[in-house]
């Protein structure tokens, strides 16, 4: 059959924001192939999601079975190896997530495809698909290629492409018998379990100001928070902050922390390691102030400042107010 097929990943009557981010990337993929865009539901009732997925795909097939109602390795992989191996598609998009990084290795040896895992992009050469990922610390961009394979798989990390996406489709829906015979006892879903959120969401803030390690110390936060009020913003940092304790870990962008994409992201001594990069990258606008001119931040912003940040803030707040009142 072919095709480049993105499994949709969703959450308590929600698809996450990587179903969408890999659904756009496919589109792009499929046309270059020449090949059919689908998508596979898998949950206890796929009509939840049916009609906001079928926009994006030309195909969507969907397996509803109570044992599906939440993910589970096992049964997930029961039923996805039996479907990849009777349509065979050309690549299997899954998110490098909780979900992809515990269910990609356990398909690729079910179905003995090679895999790809954590890329950042996804390229078509010549009929072959390679994935893009990320070495030695961010040095490297290596090009992974599958030595002929009709098939693969790739985990694709989140934050790497656009979720805003044009709806170019009506897709077919295609009902997949479910071949799960008992239930599965080896693992069970016992509940789910929200982690505490804190007084402030930066998800949510259409503007953050961040301070990294260039700081100095803690007693020089409320110069950023300053002007995070004076912006009418939200003040969020990276890990060395928080590993030192000068602000709290709902407060931390990046892997480890939160992935934001505010309209404005101020980045106030931070250096711009990948794994704060990839938690923020995806920011409307980005303004850095670093007295290192060749930290990596300036690689991803618009807008930039070499100098000693505790120089720079007082000027910025003033400017803000100054520019607020008027």
């Amino acid at each position: 059959m072919g095709g480049v097929w993105v499994l949709i990943e969703h959450r308590r009557g929600e698809i996450r924001e990587i179903s969408f981010e890999m659904l756009g990337k496919g589109q792009v993929i499929a046309e270059k192939l020449n090949q059919k865009l689908s998508a596979v539901i898998l949950s206890s009732d796929t009509k939840v999601y049916v009609d906001k997925v079928k926009q994006y795909a030309s195909t969507v097939f969907t397996i509803e079975d109570k044992q599906l109602e939440h993910y589970n390795p096992l049964s997930y992989q029961a039923v996805l190896s039996g479907l990849l191996s009777e349509k065979a598609p050309t690549v299997f998009l899954m998110g490098h997530t909780a979900c992809g990084m515990e269910l990609a290795p356990r398909l690729s040896a079910a179905l003995k495809w090679p895999l790809a895992t954590d890329c950042i992009d996804v390229e078509v050469n010549g009929d072959a698909i390679e994935g893009i990922r990320k070495m030695f610390s961010d040095k490297v961009n290596a090009r992974i290629g599958f030595r002929g394979a009709k098939n693969c798989l790739i985990t694709v990390r989140p934050g790497s492409f656009p979720a805003e996406i044009d709806a170019a489709y009506d897709g077919e829906i295609i009902s997949v018998h479910s071949s799960l015979k008992t239930e599965e006892q080896a693992r069970k879903f016992v509940e789910f379990l929200e982690a505490a959120t804190g007084e402030v969401d930066i998800t949510r803030a259409d503007v953050l100001v961040s301070v990294g390690r260039g700081i100095g110390d803690a007693e020089n936060i409320p110069l950023a928070e300053a002007l995070a009020e004076a912006l009418g913003a939200t003040l969020s940092c990276s890990r060395p902050v928080v590993d030192k304790k000068w602000l709290p870990k709902e407060r931390q962008v990046g892997i480890s922390g939160k992935t934001v994409k505010p309209k404005v992201y101020i980045a106030l001594g931070i250096s711009g390691a990948f794994q704060h990069v990839e938690g923020m990258k995806n920011s409307g606008i980005i303004i850095a102030v670093n007295k290192d001119p060749k930290a990596p931040i300036f690689h991803v912003a618009q807008y930039g400042i070499v100098d000693d940040v505790l120089k720079v803030l007082p000027a910025l707040t003033e400017k803000a107010k100054t520019l607020r009142t008027a």
